[in-house]
């Protein structure tokens, strides 16, 4: 595909539960049906005349893999984390693929679909090392809990009620290995998958070899260095909400459609959004607009086609960008 008739990029993230939610049975016959029905949202993004670029959540089947971990450690090996982060990868990446080509056929539509393996460099030296505070994982009890401590150096936190959990460290994103591949198939015209659970940990030892890591990192942050990286015209963030509000919650919360980026980071740092939740969606947002100038679109599944209009969700935009009138979700 040629310059002059390149399409515009766009890249979207979302959740794991999008494929598997807190109330599923975790069945793979569940999560190909969900996949069908995002795909029914997502081929929207192409409709609307760009490149699509998905990256999306692991968290219930990440933490699903490391239950069967558990479960067979007295007769199959365990596995790293980053070992589950790539299993998780391909599984999704492989269910995602097959429905939206069922998807395509379906609408006619001649685009191929590569769902790739991605490796994220972190940094060793992240001060995220020094304090681990992602909970992965099954629930284990006190006592199994202290023998993981004890002999395999694992860190842990107690939930009065449920039990202890793992916990790791959550280390920003530093760089994307074969960012230079994938913007080639995109340009190609092909659908990417990439970066599936906020990718693959590894970090660079001082010999240069890239070592994986016991870590999670932030699917948002791996998907707004993704978005730079392939100079995506437009960065989607799924969320369970269908706008962005300021003070969420409260008597006088009110509904953004269009937020300029220093008013996002204003309210960033005065935590108008937890950092378990929006958080980190509205800080990889600002990154992203901070460094191209263009636009994120931050809404909900259920709204996202109307959104692709301009009709509804919340625009994170660059300052002096003309900013709308609030309006009820």
């Amino acid at each position: 595909m040629s310059d002059a008739t390149k399409r515009p990029v766009a890249v979207i993230a979302f959740g794991g539960n999008a494929l598997l939610r807190p109330q599923d049975h975790g069945t793979q016959e569940e999560q190909f049906t969900l996949a069908w029905k995002a795909t029914r949202w997502l081929v929207e993004i192409i409709h609307r005349g760009y490149e699509l670029v998905i990256v999306h959540g692991n968290g219930p089947q990440v933490g699903n893999i490391m239950i069967q971990v558990e479960e067979a450690v007295t007769k199959i090996p365990p596995q790293s984390l980053d070992v589950c982060v790539a299993q998780t990868q391909g599984s999704m990446g492989y269910m995602l693929a097959n429905q939206l080509r069922n998807r395509f056929n379906e609408e006619e539509l001649d685009k191929e679909i590569a769902a790739v393996l991605t490796e994220v460099v972190v940094d060793q030296h992240d001060p995220a090392f020094e304090n681990p505070s992602k909970p992965v994982g099954p629930y284990f009890t006190s006592y199994r809990a202290n023998l993981l401590m004890q002999e395999a150096g694992w860190q842990m936190v107690e939930d009065a009620g449920r039990g202890w959990r793992k916990v790791v460290p959550s280390p920003k994103p530093r760089e994307i290995l074969g960012a230079a591949l994938y913007r080639q198939l995109v340009h190609q015209g092909a659908v990417l998958i990439a970066g599936g659970g906020g990718g693959i940990p590894v970090y660079r030892d001082v010999g240069g070899y890239y070592r994986g890591v016991e870590a999670v990192i932030d699917k948002d942050y791996v998907a707004s260095i993704l978005a730079q990286d392939l100079d995506a015209d437009l960065f989607i963030v799924l969320t369970q909400v269908p706008m962005v509000a300021e003070n969420f919650g409260r008597p006088n919360q009110r509904w953004l459609r269009t937020l300029p980026v220093t008013k996002a980071r204003q309210m960033l740092e005065s935590n108008q959004f937890p950092p378990g939740s929006m958080g980190p969606k509205i800080q990889a947002a600002v990154e992203f607009v901070e460094t191209t100038g263009k636009e994120v679109l931050i809404t909900d599944d259920e709204h996202l086609k109307r959104a692709l209009r301009r009709e509804a969700g919340t625009f994170i935009v660059p300052d002096g960008q003309l900013e709308t009138a609030p309006r009820e979700a």
